[in-house]
């Protein structure tokens, strides 16, 4: 099943497609040594800050971490209970507080790198209780077993210690505690990486990371299990964007603060390379109407964490009926 949503500027859909992807690896480091450094934090935060001083282009182009946000509040809509206090982890200006309301969450504690990101909407007027606290994910500040549930869309994907950061996230949660996070997965972007890594190579002679490195959801599967989490559950979609040109789509990623923010990124990218990839996105991958597509992979994840209540798997062999009978 496809969903669409269309605009006068881009199209937008959602489907179940697997292609090729460029995938981020994990492993593991003994206690207390540092974590491996993929992301200038300093660098995302700046983006982050500008993008959301321009609050008219930023709300813009809003539309994908609305749509991923709204999916986050879903599935904390189906389970069954009322929280009085919800974590909203990397919330930026407050995407997934548009579509609570009270008889899900009483109070949203919305945390985020970016103060700007913060409070650009703060003057907007919201149904539920909200705090606003300037949090750095790979650093949080709660206590342990506080939490009744955390909540994080499209944003530990920018975290260097992504194992470090479940770890922590299942540690402040109480007995029984959810998490639900939504990040960016390897798929996202081949269009764009393929053509800038083809462009450089024909003018530069060489290639740079354009395109941030992505996790893939069956590590993102051990992760869960790996930080403390059980009943994990994880799910794959796509969001595909298409756009006039090449352009558009960079500027887009621009205000949405998504500019790439690796460690080992050049400075610069020349204008003849950035033509010459606008050109080769357009030959490979362009729409028969002119267009241009874009293609986000979202990995969703859920993971409880363990208490004395916690329902427990049955044995193998168990079973007092046939699947192929339900079936």
């Amino acid at each position: 099943m496809i969903h669409t949503i269309r605009s006068t500027r881009f199209n937008l859909s959602i489907s179940k497609l697997v292609k090729p992807h460029v995938i981020r690896a994990y492993a593991t480091v003994p206690p207390g040594a540092p974590a491996f450094q993929v992301f200038d934090r300093h660098v995302k935060q700046m983006q982050k800050d500008r993008a959301a001083i321009s609050v008219e282009s930023s709300r813009e182009v809003d539309y994908i971490k609305d749509e991923v946000a709204a999916r986050v509040a879903d599935r904390l809509l189906d389970i069954k209970r009322n929280f009085s206090q919800v974590v909203d982890l990397g919330s930026g200006c407050g995407h997934i507080v548009k579509h609570l309301d009270p008889t899900m969450v009483k109070k949203l504690i919305m945390c985020d790198l970016s103060e700007k990101a913060l409070l650009r909407d703060a003057d907007q007027p919201c149904s539920i209780e909200i705090e606003r606290h300037v949090v750095d994910e790979e650093h949080l500040p709660f206590k342990e077993d506080s939490l009744e549930a955390v909540l994080s869309s499209l944003s530990l994907n920018w975290v260097n210690d992504l194992p470090g950061a479940l770890i922590q996230i299942r540690k402040a949660l109480k007995p029984d505690g959810v998490f639900i996070g939504a990040m960016f997965g390897g798929d996202t972007l081949f269009e764009l990486r393929t053509s800038l890594q083809l462009a450089e190579t024909e003018r530069e002679s060489g290639v740079s990371p354009r395109v941030s490195p992505m996790t893939d959801s069956s590590d993102i599967s051990r992760l869960l299990t790996r930080a403390g989490f059980t009943l994990t559950t994880v799910d794959v979609d796509e969001i595909q964007v298409n756009y006039p040109s090449a352009f558009e789509l960079m500027q887009d990623l621009r205000s949405m603060g998504e500019s790439n923010a690796v460690l080992s990124r050049r400075p610069l990218l020349q204008r003849d390379t950035l033509l010459a990839a606008a050109s080769i996105y357009k030959e490979l991958h362009g729409n028969p109407d002119g267009s241009i597509p874009a293609t986000f992979q979202i990995i969703y994840m859920i993971g409880w964490k363990p208490s004395p209540d916690t329902p427990k798997p049955k044995k193998r062999g168990s079973a007092n009926a046939s699947l192929k009978d339900v079936l």
